[in-house]
This record gives structure tokens, C-alpha cells and sequence, in this order.
């Protein structure tokens, strides 16, 4: 039960969300509420205590309670550490690639790992590529489509989750077209030659012939392969994304491969593991990955799934002291965060906690209303040290990256930043969460959220958006 303070009770409604009522009658599920920050009154609310699923709206509550546990300027250290003492420029014994859970580590930020270790004069490496991942190793999948991902992939969203990765645990594959009639060249973004084996062809054809080519990632005994096969046109080259089955293993191997081409040999295999990497290992060379701050933001506006989940990872890793062992249990840490806000916004308080098992709002089983929502943003509002990076992370309708944002008033395109969030399955989503400007430069946070229900399964995102953005604009009008 949702308890609002007697002193917002008594304030009048503005806006009575016409819209998003008639969109309710015709079946589907809706929670929204408006709140002006000045002095915390309810502008108005539909099934304010409703928890519904909120899809990438999520994404607030991690960026909420990160910015709270570290500073926005933080960065995670990737690290190549030596077992063994290096002479005449031989590691005599394993070297160790450890990770930090940083979701941002790419084929550049392994490049410069392994330029580092030649310029040390490091030319030969007697022992293994150990790869470390705490402080997580590979989480159980508890999504179908990263349950699927363990065998095969043909995407590059589904990725399973782990401490230490690379391009958001992908493989990274260029297609470059040859002469026409022979086959396209399939090598990695980053490297000559992929260190994965590659089955089929993809043939170069004519610049105006229709492109047909496919890749797909299968694992076979724990190894990933390519498939390929179709054709390319000439002078069409492309870069795409395939899903690793294990972003740490692939890693390791995808470093191995950068350390044979910039002039390193290396003698022993690729070995994963997740334990405690002892203090007396000496640096050799470390890689500081994106800040925070750039992290968030970049999550947030594209609404990136994996740095969303990597993060809540490490999130409930460095707050539990132990590693999560599986996304659901360290959503809980999320959970927990968004009550503790509500309690000190003293806006609207729930007996229960909110339902979060995933950071990224994959999962169809978190549950937020548009009070939890609205008491989180009024929290983040009132924490002067934080707001503004969460603030900064927020999409602004006209800069939107996507068209469906940039349709509205002038009033919409300008006085409003906030965060999307959209599902299909098992029934639609569409959410909208942030901040209104006043006329007078004062401050409303706002949250909505449409589901499907039983009698409309399916809302098109078009309605449920379009509903939510009129709603909207009669606040920003009488505002």
C-alpha cells in the first residue's frame, strides 16, 4: 500500500492524464504521477502505487544508487600483472589479464595493454593467459535470450554477463568484399585474423546486387565457431557484433591473438578463472577504462543492457564484499536503494520493496510504480553532489537519438529530460521518467509507465507514447 504525505494530498490536481485514462479503458495497465519539487505537492496521479514493468526505466535506479556508492569521476583498472620475473625479455611463467568489471573495455583498450607490455621489452611469455575475472565470474543466464546465447547467436544484444569483457561482450567481425566472385575477407575490427574458427564462405558480388550475407555465432564443446554464408557487394565492407558465449574466455583469446601480432610470443593456453588474484603479482601494465559518469551516460542514452548489468554486478560485489552469483540476487541491492530514497525524499513511502532482478530492466519480473520512480528523481534532485551527473546522463526530446522523441511542442522538445524505456515480450512496455522545467525555472519530476494487459496484450508504442506526451504537455502548459 502506498501511503502519500497528507500535506500532497491536499494540493489540487492539475492535470487529470486524459489520455493515458482512456488509454486504461481500452485495456491497457497504466501508472503515472507528476510531482512539483518545490515543496513535493502531487500535481496529479493514475494508479500512482501500481507496479508495473518498467523496462530500461530501471536503468535510473542503478544510475541512482552507483553515483551513491562511487564517485562519478571513477574508472575501472583493467591490468596485466606478472607471475613470473621477466629476463631478456622473457615472462618466465604466466601472465595474468585481470579484470575490474568494466564494461567499456574494447579492442583498442587491449591494444594499448599489450603495446605497454612490448614497450616494457617483453618479447616472449613461457606460461598461460590467465584471465581473471572477479570480482564475478560468468553469472548463471537467467534471460532466454542470454540462455540461448550459450550456443549460438546471430545478434550482438544477448550477451552472456561477466567481470571482464570486450565490446560489450562481442566478437567484433569486418566483412570486406575482394574481387568479384571470390570470397569476402571475415577477419576481426581489431586483429588480422579472428581466433575463432570460420565455417563457410561470403561471396563478393556485383555493388548493385542485393546483399544477403549472414554470420552466426555456434559454440560446439564449450569453442566458438563462425558460420557464414551469402553474398556482399562490392565496395560494401562492414563491421558487425556476435555475442560471445563466454566474454571472458573470448577475451583471452582475442588478447592472445593482439599479443602474436604486435611481436609477442606466448607458449601457453588461454585459462579463465575468478579467484583472488594474490598482492605480490607486479603490474606490467593498466588500462583505466571510461568514468563513471561516461559509463552512465552512454547506458542511458543508447540504453546499453550490458553495461547496465555488468554494473549492478560490481555494484553488489563492492557493496556484499563477495561475488553475486547470479544477476537476480544483486538486483536486490537496487531494490533496497530505491526504498531507502523514497524514505528520505519523504514523498511517498510502500511497506514492500520494489521488485528488481536485473539492472537493465530485461527482465519482465521487475516491478516499479511511478511512485517509486518519482521518489527516487526527487532524491537525486535534492542531492546536490550527485544530481548533476544523473541529471547530465538524461535525454533532452530534441537531441533524442531516436525520431519518435522528437515529435512534440516546443514546451516538450525543450523543458523535458528523461529516460525511455520499451519491451514487446511477454507484453509491451513503454515508459517515460525525469524532469519538467517550469516557466519560473522550477522543477517536476514525472513518471510513467504503460503495460499490456490482459484484455490488450499489445500497446503500440506510437499510442502509449503519444498518450503520455499530450498528458505531459497539459502539465508543462499550466506550468
Amino acid at each position: 500500500m502506498i501511503l502519500l504525505l497528507a500535506a500532497s494530498l491536499s494540493r489540487p490536481a492539475y492535470a487529470d492524464w486524459a489520455e493515458l485514462a482512456a488509454l486504461e479503458r481500452s485495456g491497457a495497465r497504466v501508472t503515472a504521477a507528476a510531482v512539483d519539487l518545490a515543496d513535493n505537492h502531487v500535481i496529479s496521479g493514475l494508479n500512482a502505487g501500481s507496479r508495473l514493468t518498467p523496462a530500461s526505466l530501471t536503468k535510473l535506479t542503478l544510475t541512482a544508487a552507483a553515483l551513491e556508492t562511487w564517485p562519478a569521476d571513477k574508472s575501472f583498472k583493467t591490468q596485466l600483472l606478472s607471475a613470473g620475473k621477466v629476463k631478456d625479455g622473457e615472462l618466465q611463467g604466466d601472465l595474468v589479464l585481470q579484470g575490474a568489471g568494466d564494461p567499456s573495455l574494447d579492442d583498442h583498450s587491449l591494444w594499448s595493454l599489450a603495446a605497454q607490455l612490448r614497450g616494457s621489452g617483453v618479447t616472449s611469455i613461457r606460461g598461460r593467459l590467465i584471465v581473471n575475472s572477479s570480482p564475478f565470474g560468468l553469472v548463471a543466464c537467467e534471460t532466454e535470450d542470454r540462455c540461448k546465447a550459450l550456443e549460438r547467436s546471430d545478434t550482438a544484444y544477448n550477451a552472456p554477463l561477466s567481470a571482464i569483457g570486450v565490446d560489450f561482450g562481442n566478437w567484433c567481425i569486418s566483412v570486406r568484399p575482394a574481387t568479384l566472385g571470390a570470397p569476402a575477407a571475415v577477419r576481426g575490427c581489431g586483429v588480422t585474423a579472428l581466433p575463432l574458427n570460420i565455417e563457410g564462405t561470403i561471396k563478393t558480388v556485383s555493388a548493385n546486387a542485393r546483399q544477403t550475407f549472414r554470420v552466426e555465432r555456434v559454440t560446439r564443446d564449450g569453442v566458438d565457431v563462425l558460420r557464414v554464408g551469402g553474398d556482399i557487394p562490392l565496395a560494401h565492407g562492414q563491421e558487425l557484433y556476435r555475442s560471445m558465449s563466454n566474454p571472458a574466455n573470448g577475451v583471452g583469446l582475442l588478447f592472445r591473438q593482439i599479443l602474436r601480432e604486435i611481436g609477442i610470443r606466448i607458449d601457453g593456453a588461454v585459462q579463465v578463472t575468478a579467484s583472488t588474484t594474490p598482492q605480490t603479482l607486479e603490474i606490467l601494465a593498466e588500462y583505466e577504462g571510461l568514468t563513471l559518469r561516461e559509463q552512465l551516460g552512454r547506458m542511458l542514452r543508447f540504453s546499453n543492457n550490458y553495461i547496465a548489468d555488468v554494473l549492478t554486478l560490481n555494484l553488489a560485489a563492492d557493496l556484499s564484499g563477495q561475488a553475486p552469483a547470479q544477476l537476480s540476487a544483486a538486483g536486490g541491492v537496487l531494490a533496497d536503494f530505491v526504498s531507502r530514497a523514497q524514505r528520505s525524499a519523504q514523498l511517498a513511502k510502500s511497506e514492500t520493496p520494489p521488485a528488481i532482478f536485473s539492472g537493465s530492466g530485461l527482465t519482465p519480473e521487475n516491478l516499479l510504480s511511478a511512485n517509486d520512480l518519482v521518489g527516487l528523481l526527487a532524491y537525486q534532485y535534492r542531492d546536490a553532489r550527485r544530481f548533476p551527473a544523473f541529471y547530465g546522463g538524461l535525454t533532452v526530446p530534441r537531441d533524442a537519438p531516436f525520431q519518435f522523441l522528437r515529435t512534440g511542442s516546443p514546451a516538450w522538445l525543450d523543458r523535458v529530460a528523461l529516460k525511455t524505456g520499451t519491451m514487446e515480450m511477454p507484453h509491451s512496455v513503454c515508459g517515460l521518467a525525469g524532469y519538467m522545467r517550469k516557466r519560473d525555472n522550477g522543477w517536476i519530476t514525472f513518471a510513467v509507465i504503460v503495460n499490456g494487459g490482459p484484455q490488450m496484450t499489445h500497446v503500440p508504442i506510437s499510442r502509449a507514447m503519444s498518450a503520455a506526451r499530450a498528458d505531459l504537455e497539459e502539465i508543462l502548459e499550466k506550468n
